[in-house]
């Protein structure tokens, strides 16, 4: 019970849902010893798949692309995991195959046929709030004993991991809704300018997220360190284009190429959005202020805005100092490779999407020039990852 409360008070300071969930879901394997599970979170009256671990089929490191497959199931009683949203009850399956067939639920045997896997104890929890709020579901999947056989989940597991969900609950909630807010945030943004939509601040926030995470485990960093860091940075460069509420319509908007005076207007979105972020209250906010400012430098010393001074209304000209190499907060070195791998593949009022292979071929060329070498090697090394989140987060603007 201590051991429950102090990850309860643990996830009370991550803020990111995606960092939650994973931990929600490590924590609740550790107390039942299960070698798999998933969340599914509940949007729009479905159950959307949001989280997975597998040891034996992913490993110690995560899921990677695993977690970002995209699909839903209806709240039924068809399911498993609709049942349980359904009734609010917690079921208890000793092994998947000898399910009573006059139950109303079944068990769908694809993924074990299409992976591999074998699927036998199954304990599905109800995600509830203690206000009585439901979140989603939590499916745990084949307790383990200590011999590394698959067994029922005991007596003890369908206590203590009820009672862990329900206060994790309150933690996804407020994760969801922190999303949910600077979703909102963006859309303002998208109001000014049509081509910051959500689809695409979640897919550079999870690209950055991921190529953070590669390049931390890479060095060596402690895993915990390393995911609490990629916790904030997914939600830092999803705001890392906030600014363009600052810029004239005229120009976000304008379908044609930029003037020389256009293009030194717009630069300003950097400064703009960094000021948001100017009083730093906490870790997010720093990385919030780096990203804004600091996504256009190039690795080669010649992009934008470079060192400023200190008071802004002394800054006849946007460019004082180009930053270069580690002069750049890493995080914004990450999101600058992000965010132009999105913006190329996209289409928008003045250009169509570029090809695929066209994308990849102006990335590796850039190495060393626009883009920090071990951000692109990252990028490459995940790039199965960035094509599942490509996938997940997709939007009418891509081709």
């Amino acid at each position: 019970m201590k051991d429950i409360m102090r990850v309860i008070e643990e996830l009370n300071h991550l803020k990111d849902v995606d960092t939650i969930l994973d931990r929600v879901l490590y924590q609740a394997r550790q107390l039942t010893n299960a070698d798999a599970g998933s969340i599914f979170l509940l949007q729009d009256g479905h159950l959307h798949f949001s989280y997975v671990h597998n040891d034996t089929l992913f490993g110690k490191q995560g899921a990677t692309k695993h977690i970002y497959t995209d699909f839903s199931l209806p709240v039924n009683d068809k399911s498993i995991v609709g049942y349980a949203a359904l009734t609010g009850e917690t079921l208890v399956i000793d092994d998947a195959y000898t399910l009573d067939p006059d139950l109303p639920y079944h068990f769908n045997s694809s993924f074990d046929r299409e992976s591999g896997y074998a699927t036998h104890s199954i304990l599905t929890i109800p995600l509830k709030t203690l206000r009585g709020n439901r979140v989603g579901v939590l499916q745990l999947i084949n307790a383990m004993d200590e011999q590394g056989q698959v067994r029922p989940f005991s007596e003890e597991d369908v206590n203590y991991a009820p009672f862990f969900a329900n206060h994790a609950s309150v933690a996804i909630e407020r994760g969801v809704m922190t999303r949910e807010l600077i979703l909102r945030m963006m859309k303002m943004a998208e109001m000014r300018d049509p081509a910051e939509t959500g689809a695409h601040v979640m897919r550079v926030g999870s690209y950055s997220a991921e190529i953070f995470h590669k390049i931390a485990i890479t060095k060596g960093q402690d895993e915990t360190e390393a995911r609490r860091t990629k916790d904030i940075i997914r939600l830092a460069a999803m705001l890392h284009d906030v600014g363009k509420v600052g810029i004239p319509d005229s120009i976000l908007k304008k379908p044609g190429k930029l003037t020389r005076e256009e293009f030194d207007t717009i630069q300003w979105h950097t400064v703009y959005g960094a000021a948001l972020f100017a009083n730093t209250t906490s870790e997010l906010d720093v990385l919030s202020r780096d990203i804004a400012l600091h996504h256009h430098e190039r690795w080669n010393g010649r992009g934008y805005p470079g060192k400023l001074p200190e008071d802004l209304s002394q800054a006849d000209t946007i460019c004082q100092r180009p930053l270069a190499g580690e002069e750049i907060p890493l995080a914004a070195r990450i999101c600058a490779l992000a965010d132009v791998y999105d913006a190329l593949g996209s289409s928008r009022s003045y250009k169509e999407a570029w090809p695929e292979g066209k994308i990849l071929e102006l990335i590796r060329s850039e190495r060393g020039e626009h883009f920090d070498p071990q951000v692109v090697d990252a990028f490459f090394e995940i790039y199965d990852t960035i094509q599942a989140i490509k996938a997940k987060f997709h939007d009418h603007t891509r081709s």
